[in-house]
């Protein structure tokens, strides 16, 4: 059993949403990521996918994407992104999973999964990009410091023995650093920081590597030509 993981798949077999404005690499992607993912991934396998899964509005809308998912091989561990617009309630996810004999798919979401003595914990996040002076964006913002925190808290009263966490939106980049994200990671210990959101000449913002004791990486699907990272073992 190996741990894998990847962001970005914006998956579209219900709805006509190109991707070619970020450059030729997004040709042909779907076929990219079925034949990367059947040729790299085994059933017993884990993939954590860092946020914008499916461009489907709503859960129905976005049903073929995950069926498309459920078909190829691994568990995945999903994490929402700012484009995930068919996210709803724990609940209401997990009804549909089981309604639609989505078998292989589950939720990062105030929660954590164990990976042998690994904790994988995640959220979306939040990036410089979005308005924070708005009092609307300062709620979504402070509720996902509580989901991080509230992720990260239930790993740490696990055995685990070391925490990732996966987040669609990079906590820094060259020219922005999320302070308050970056400050609950350290209080937590946490080992690596996989993250997504970045396409095309936005590649060239990320920061990767080691970091305050923290190793960082981009794992967006065109910046790792739509092959499932590998993290263990």
């Amino acid at each position: 059993m190996a741990l894998f993981t990847i962001a970005d798949l914006h998956l579209s077999e219900s709805v006509n949403k190109p991707m070619d404005i970020f450059g030729g690499a997004w040709d042909n992607y779907t076929e990219k990521i079925k034949t990367n993912f059947n040729k790299t991934l085994h059933d017993d396998d884990i993939i954590v996918i860092a946020g914008d899964v499916s461009w489907g509005i709503n859960l129905d809308e976005a049903l073929a994407d995950f069926q498309l998912l459920s078909n190829l091989p691994a568990k995945k561990l999903i994490v929402k992104g700012n484009h995930d617009l068919w996210w709803n309630t724990i609940a209401k996810m997990k009804r549909f999973l089981e309604e639609n004999c989505l078998k292989n798919i589950d939720f990062i979401y105030n929660n954590y999964f164990n990976y042998e003595n690994i904790a994988l914990c995640g959220t979306r996040g939040w990036f410089y990009e979005e308005d924070n002076g708005t009092e609307h964006n300062k709620k979504i913002f402070r509720r996902e410091l509580l989901r991080l925190e509230a992720s990260l808290n239930a790993a740490s009263l696990s055995d685990a023995e070391q925490i990732y966490v996966f987040l669609h939106y990079p906590p820094l980049c060259k020219n922005y650093c999320c302070d308050e994200l970056l400050s609950i990671l350290k209080k937590y210990k946490v080992s690596k920081c996989f993250y997504g959101h970045l396409h095309g000449g936005s590649h060239k913002l990320a920061k990767e590597g080691i970091i305050d004791g923290i190793e960082f990486r981009l794992v967006a699907a065109d910046a790792v030509n739509f092959m499932p990272v590998l993290i263990l073992p």
